[in-house]
């Protein structure tokens, strides 16, 4: 068997020991509803509306939102209503032309063969899903009964090309490939080249790529204006650390994105303390093209304050097997407990910056042991 080449220490490839560690939070806390859910819906109930009559406006997106079962019933009732609107209608035809009545041999009918309401039924469905006559076909007798006929096929077209749009883009849904692009449970805060950064990871578990990826960012918590004016949910743009300047990505394995706290960040003032006591919410987006299918799909997701580990830093996951990286997703979310200043980024840069820590850091002795269980975290 061919040697392993680890490309990560030893000491980081331990198999998870447990699922539901967490940090210890502050107790008597009041708990943030979220603006995001983990799974990316939004947490909104839209209320008092008013002018309902607009989403009629744009039948096809309203069709294409609802749930399932309302989709498929109100297409059921669509179908067996316009069946029963032409089996009036030929039942009328038939019984002003007397089709109705038995007549002689030489008595040309509309319609032949209709002779009460269920044949009208039955050739109202023979006509609007076209699977044949049978003994039932129109005759050149009525002038009405080809203009209805015409008609008829129509609506039936109608029918089947929105039923068939709106199945195709409800399996087609964006959101249907997100469901394979995850976020880590947790988001981390440590020294990450010499600057402290704020960290969350993300990978997708299909072979197919999503084109063009990129990923944003935003803070949500609430703040007052200095004219007094309190915004309940102020979303403020929080910047990526990506070589290239921008925020797209090449998401074919894991991906740690990282951002640095600085004096442009809202999270500069904050400490571990304030952290856990401030209510905000980091809300992070995923969005890319679909390689497949071509079409944009989004993936979201956000971390609470308590969901957002302090002095700590993600397990790698890619070791190098045979000539292929290999992505162990048992470490996705594990992270591992790292020396991180225990104050803000703005009293770390008043107090000498990462060089002071990390020299304070060298010469204070401390015991050397190998890593335990307890210095791990995990999703």
């Amino acid at each position: 068997m061919l040697s392993r080449k680890g490309l990560v220490p030893d000491d980081y490839l331990l198999t998870r020991l447990a699922e539901d560690v967490q940090q210890p939070k502050f107790k008597g806390k009041a708990r943030k509803a979220r603006f995001v859910a983990k799974n990316g819906i939004c947490n909104v109930a839209h209320t008092n509306i008013r002018e309902q009559g607009r989403f009629l406006q744009d039948v096809f997106t309203t069709l294409v939102d609802l749930k399932w079962l309302h989709t498929l019933i109100i297409f059921t009732m669509s179908f067996l209503c316009s069946w029963l609107l032409f089996a009036m209608a030929w039942w009328l035809i038939a019984f002003a032309h007397g089709d109705l009545d038995q007549k002689g041999d030489d008595f040309v009918p509309c319609v032949t063969d209709i002779h009460s309401f269920s044949s009208a039924f039955l050739f109202s469905i023979e006509v609007q899903v076209t699977i044949g006559f049978g003994g039932r076909m129109v005759t050149e007798e009525c002038l009405s009964a080809i203009v209805v006929l015409i008609i008829q096929n129509i609506v039936g077209l109608l029918i089947n090309a929105i039923m068939l749009g709106c199945i195709f883009m409800k399996t087609a849904q964006a959101n249907r490939r997100a469901e394979t692009l995850i976020f880590s449970k947790h988001a981390v805060i440590s020294i990450r080249n010499n600057r402290l950064c704020f960290m969350i990871r993300l990978g997708d578990l299909r072979k197919s790529m999503i084109i063009s990826a990129t990923v944003r960012m935003q803070v949500v918590r609430r703040s007052t204006t200095p004219e007094g004016e309190v915004v309940p949910l102020d979303q403020i743009d929080i910047h990526m650390d990506n070589p290239v300047g921008t925020n797209g990505i090449f998401l074919v394995a894991p991906l740690i994105i990282c951002h640095i706290i600085n004096k442009d960040s809202p999270l500069y003032e904050l400490s571990p303390a304030d952290l856990q006591k401030n209510d905000i919410e980091v809300i992070v987006v995923l969005e890319g093209v679909v390689e497949t299918t071509g079409i944009t799909t989004q993936a979201r997701t956000s971390y609470l304050s308590e969901e957002i580990l302090w002095g700590q830093r993600f397990v790698p996951t890619i070791t190098e097997e045979e000539g292929t990286y290999a992505v162990d997703y048992s470490k996705f979310g594990n992270a591992i407990r790292v020396p991180t200043p225990s104050c803000s980024a703005k009293k770390l840069d008043e107090d000498g910056g990462i060089a002071r820590f990390k020299l304070h850091e060298h010469s204070t002795p401390r015991p050397s042991h190998t890593p335990s269980t307890k210095d791990y975290m995990f999703k």
